[in-house]
């Protein structure tokens, strides 16, 4: 529980709620109806509005869903620490929307917590450039991690599987380019900001941030915080990757 607690707020409470609708699910408790994304009855009457959220808290079954829970958690968390207080939750948003009108509303997907998860793989991988990641037994480029992944699933899954995945790194590339890409090499502006509100309140709840009387301050993530290591799920991916940081640095000497 204790590293349940030490997660940021907002992945820790995704994980749960997705971790509590699975199994209800998958236990008979709770009908599978009221997952998928489904979007003639979220435009009907009365207006199915919980469908906005259910489709992205089911894992897959079996193994899967002990994958899907430890991708999210790990992936997640690693996202969200890379963030200031109150961004992760707006990103959240942004790439949950978009992957609802591609994966959901053109591709006909009904349950998009594997792009959703892909989302924040690519995310991990470009806060984390430079550095290399264990995929299977090979060490690869982080940046290419994303990509492995959707090679596995397209040779367990096929292309639909893959296609949905691809959406999550759309959604998440585009957040990416809109607010760090786009305004610091192509000065433009960044028009997705946090609310000073939804600032404010994350300040309070993240445990990796402080706040102070002139401003916030978000500490970087202690090297026993980071991902150590990624299992695939068998309904996305079928291998396991693990962080090849805690192995490839030493202590570290100053020069001079």
């Amino acid at each position: 529980m204790d590293v349940f607690w030490a997660a940021p707020p907002v992945i820790r409470t995704l994980t749960a709620l997705t971790l509590v609708q699975s199994a209800l699910m998958y236990s008979g408790l709770l009908s599978f109806y009221w997952a998928p994304f489904m979007p003639s009855m979220i435009f009907s009457w009365p207006p199915q509005i919980y469908r906005l959220v259910t489709p992205f808290l089911l894992t897959g079954p079996q193994f899967s869903f002990v994958f899907d829970l430890y991708l999210m958690y790990r992936y997640g968390s690693a996202a969200e620490k890379s963030m200031a207080p109150g961004e992760f939750f707006i990103y959240l948003l942004f790439v949950a929307f978009n992957i609802m009108l591609t994966a959901g509303g053109y591709l006909g997907a009904p349950f998009l917590l594997s792009p959703l998860t892909m989302a924040f793989v690519y995310t991990f991988s470009q806060t984390n450039r430079g550095t290399k990641t264990r995929f299977w037994v090979v060490d690869i480029p982080v940046v290419f991690l994303p990509y492995a992944m959707l090679l596995v699933g397209m040779v367990m899954n096929g292309w639909y599987s893959t296609l949905i995945d691809i959406t999550g790194i759309v959604a998440a590339h585009t957040y990416d380019f809109l607010t760090r890409i786009y305004p610091t090499f192509g000065g433009g502006r960044n028009f997705i900001t946090v609310p000073g509100f939804v600032e404010r309140y994350f300040t309070h709840h993240d445990p990796n941030s402080g706040y102070r009387g002139y401003g916030t301050a978000s500490r970087a993530p202690r090297p026993a915080e980071q991902p150590s290591s990624a299992s695939t799920s068998g309904s996305s991916w079928g291998s396991w990757t693990s962080s090849g940081s805690w192995n490839g640095r030493g202590a570290g000497r100053r020069l001079g």
